[in-house]
């Protein structure tokens, strides 16, 4: 926040053609304070999410950022008893501040959980949980926008589901898919443990399970409830469509009159389609399924199988190249450790896993269904959309990216090997080094590598120069309007 403040005052903001609204009524003081310090958090979509927050939805192309942020933007804005006078931008700049804290905190917390579920390592779990904290998509983990409410929700719901905590995770899942779209793609994760589930107890198979009525009964039983989360999964995504389809197919209902003339006239220079004023019709409200974030993602952005794949988009190919290279990394070292287990898409139990003894770290068993998921979105994101995004797309959504390039240090950087065992029980996460300050401290593994920079390896030195290379530039670009991921 301090430094997003400092660059923020330094460098000119880029004129970009970007959505802004105009700024109604009178600033006060403490308006442009609050701008001054914290208004490289309201660039590029954060202008969407902080409008929608104030007026609603009143332009067609705002639908395309789904209502659970901004919805908790006005109710954390209208629920602090603010001292002084603000304007209702202000009062949201500084609640999408405070609330993003507060939930990236969380998040960094609920991966820390969930990698000591599926990892079954402390430390190399507690050292993905800090990569998060430096993340290379963390600019918009601060800033206004809803990746770090989605970020703790999925993982959350991932670690419950873990702990088999079913209906907490299907809540979780529900509330992400309210947050971004790309939530919808985690009921993968409840269909593949209800088939999991069912794949283990017909290895195990007593007598009484193979008869066919009860197997039939133990399929519907499982079809059912699976059925049942991901419907709940996709809810919120749903009644959001018929909510645009209502607010913007409907007749007219003379909306338009009692919204200022200042964002009339800018509807009418971009191009906006406004709500409730009557008009033609959008194409996508005949359609037999009308989904309004496919066509503003298509209309407003040329989103769509390899329509970035122009010569003019070599930049932004090379900006998401790191992110490409470690998901592409991360699943072939998977696949390559466990080809078999690939294979059988982990429905198999292997002869370790019988006696207790499975692979645990990244290349464990528990790990695959993760890798899938971080593998998918990344072959969509490169393909379909616009391919800079791809570092916080994957940033806010899967473990991944953290865990393997835990799990690259941990194996590779001789600063990080300890003579103890990485034991799910053990309480350190890290044993003393000489660098350690003080006695009788805690080793923060991160703080280790930074102060040896010299002695670590060249990998370690490409993970964390991409990691807090990123970070910084983030904060530099885009809280000045300029292109960034």
């Amino acid at each position: 926040l301090l430094l997003q403040a400092v660059f923020n005052l330094l460098i000119p903001d880029h004129a970009a053609d970007a959505f802004s609204p105009p700024r109604l009524g009178p600033r006060g003081p403490w308006d442009a304070l609050v701008e001054r310090l914290l208004g490289g958090l309201g660039r590029w979509d954060a202008e969407h999410f902080l409008f929608i927050a104030e007026r609603g939805y009143l332009l067609e192309h705002n639908c395309a950022f789904l209502p659970l942020f901004p919805l908790g933007l006005r109710f954390l804005a209208g629920l602090v008893p603010w001292p002084l006078q603000l304007q209702p931008r202000s009062r949201l700049l500084l609640s999408a501040a405070l609330l993003n804290a507060l939930l990236s905190a969380l998040a960094a917390a609920a991966l820390l959980g969930l990698g000591r579920a599926v990892l079954r390592r402390q430390r190399q779990a507690f050292l993905a949980a800090l990569l998060f904290s430096v993340s290379p998509a963390g600019v918009f983990m601060a800033a206004a926008y809803s990746e770090s409410m989605f970020t703790f929700l999925a993982f959350s719901a991932m670690w419950q589901l873990e702990r088999g905590h079913s209906c907490l995770s299907g809540l979780l899942f529900s509330l992400a898919s309210g947050a971004r779209a790309n939530g919808l793609i985690n009921a993968g994760f409840f269909l593949y443990s209800r088939g999991k589930r069912f794949a283990l107890q017909l290895q195990v198979g007593s007598a009484s399970l193979r008869k066919l009525p009860l197997l039939w009964k133990q399929v519907l039983g499982l079809a059912s409830s699976a059925a049942l989360m991901c419907a709940g999964i996709f809810l919120p995504f749903a009644l959001f469509q018929y909510y645009a389809y209502v607010r913007f197919c409907g007749p007219g209902t003379g909306l338009g009159q009692s919204i200022p003339e200042p964002l009339l006239q800018l509807a009418r220079d971009k191009g906006y389609r406004v709500a409730g004023v009557g008009g033609t019709k959008p194409l996508w409200c005949s359609q037999r399924f009308p989904l309004v974030y496919s066509y503003i993602q298509e209309t407003y952005w040329n989103v769509g199988f390899l329509r970035y794949f122009e010569l003019r988009q070599i930049p932004n190919f090379l900006l998401a190249l790191p992110v490409t290279l470690l998901g592409s990394w991360a699943a072939w070292t998977y696949v390559s450790t466990n080809p078999w287990h690939c294979l059988t898409l982990g429905l198999e139990r292997s002869k370790s896993e019988e006696t207790g003894k499975a692979r645990d770290g990244f290349c464990g068993p528990a790990a695959f269904v993760y890798v899938v998921h971080s593998t998918a979105l990344l072959a969509f994101g490169f393909s379909c959309m616009h391919v800079q995004v791809l570092t916080r797309f994957l940033g806010s959504s899967s473990p991944i990216l953290y865990w393997f390039p835990a799990h690259l240090l941990q194996e590779h950087e001789p600063l990080l090997w300890s003579t103890g065992t990485d034991k799910p029980t053990s309480g350190k996460v890290l044993d003393k080094s000489p660098t350690s300050c003080g006695k009788g401290t805690s080793d923060n593994p991160l703080v280790r590598l930074l102060l040896n920079w010299r002695l670590i390896t060249p990998l370690s030195k490409s993970i964390l120069g991409f990691f807090l290379g990123y970070w910084l530039l983030g904060l530099i670009l885009h809280c000045n309007f300029l292109p960034w991921t």
